[in-house]
């Protein structure tokens, strides 16, 4: 097969690859790198050996996402704060162009509650479940891949399976975004008590910076936690800086990026951060306020920078005061 045949047959496939990716490693950057290599590995192999390129490619990115998870346990270990899954952000209305994130999104199974609930599962569990449960991939291969046997793999999906099942469902796409706009026009009115009203009772907030900015070191629970911490977010920075933000999807539901502000006389300045969120019963269940800039690369909104795309044409801090 010619490399630019080749090359088209890959592309194909791009973006099964990345939601494979994105799903395994909760990371945009991990994720389209897993799926470059992944194109190295096949342009550097006799393709017409190969039987199924889909099921080959995905085991393959399986492997390299795999051995991404091991060797982030120690970065995770040292980072400060929560850690959250890395967002995809893209415009309210679809692109013209499309970006092959868009199709990630789409899925349910990428939404924030799920990739969370995935973050707390060892590597092999995560693998086991996502590559099978999502991707179809048999308990043998799996079980290749992580050196153990066929009842081992089995029980790791299974394990994961049952902690996945704790993640809320999605809701669809018009009751989140009238539970997130009551949230957002009640903290604008600076109304505790309806701010408390569309707020879940078992509200939670998590927040990730690791370190570079603050939020929620700690995980915070219960409704009025929640209000009191968003509100004491927006006195502190200003109430109209801080809620002038861009709508947005984030991870396929809507949210809002803010660009961040210098600040003035009277509020001190703060850096861009992405606000996601869940929700449950009708009400924002989970808060999501990723400021850590690394964090960032999945933001991909008209007149945003992106970072390009790989091309496969050749191988190679607490609560506010």
């Amino acid at each position: 097969m010619s490399v630019p045949t080749l090359a088209d047959s890959f592309e194909s496939h791009r973006g099964h690859l990345l939601s494979a990716a994105y799903r395994l490693t909760g990371s945009v950057t991990d994720a389209e790198d897993a799926v470059q290599e992944a194109w190295i590995r096949l342009a550097g192999t006799d393709a017409e050996r190969i039987d199924d390129l889909r099921a080959w490619l995905t085991t393959v990115v399986g492997r390299i996402c795999l051995d991404r998870l091991r060797s982030a346990t120690a970065r995770r270990e040292r980072y400060v704060g929560q850690w959250l899954p890395e967002p995809i952000v893209t415009d309210l209305t679809p692109s013209a162009m499309p970006d092959p994130l868009d199709a990630v999104v789409r899925e349910e199974d990428n939404r924030l509650a799920a990739l969370v609930v995935l973050d707390t599962l060892t590597a092999d569990q995560r693998v086991a479940f996502v590559l099978h449960d999502g991707f179809g991939v048999p308990f043998a291969e799996i079980a290749d891949m992580l050196s153990t046997s066929v009842a081992s793999a089995r029980q790791l999906a299974s394990r994961a399976r049952r902690a996945v099942a704790d993640a809320p469902p999605p809701v669809p796409d018009a009751e989140h975004a009238e539970a997130v706009t009551r949230l957002l026009t009640a903290m604008a009115a600076g109304d505790l008590e309806a701010v408390l009203a569309a707020l879940h009772p078992d509200a939670i907030t998590i927040g990730d910076a690791n370190g570079t900015t603050r939020t929620a070191v700690n995980v915070i629970t219960g409704a009025d936690h929640t209000a009191r911490f968003f509100l004491g977010l927006a006195h502190k920075y200003g109430l109209e800086t801080f809620l002038a933000a861009t709508p947005a999807r984030v991870n396929g539901q809507l949210g809002f990026v803010s660009h961040g502000s210098s600040g003035d006389d009277t509020h001190p300045g703060f850096p861009g951060r992405i606000t996601g969120f869940t929700v449950r019963d009708g009400k924002v269940w989970a808060a999501y306020d990723i400021a850590n800039p690394e964090k960032h690369r999945g933001i991909r909104l008209s007149g945003a920078p992106t970072p390009p795309a790989p091309s496969p044409t050749a191988p190679g801090t607490r609560h506010p005061s």
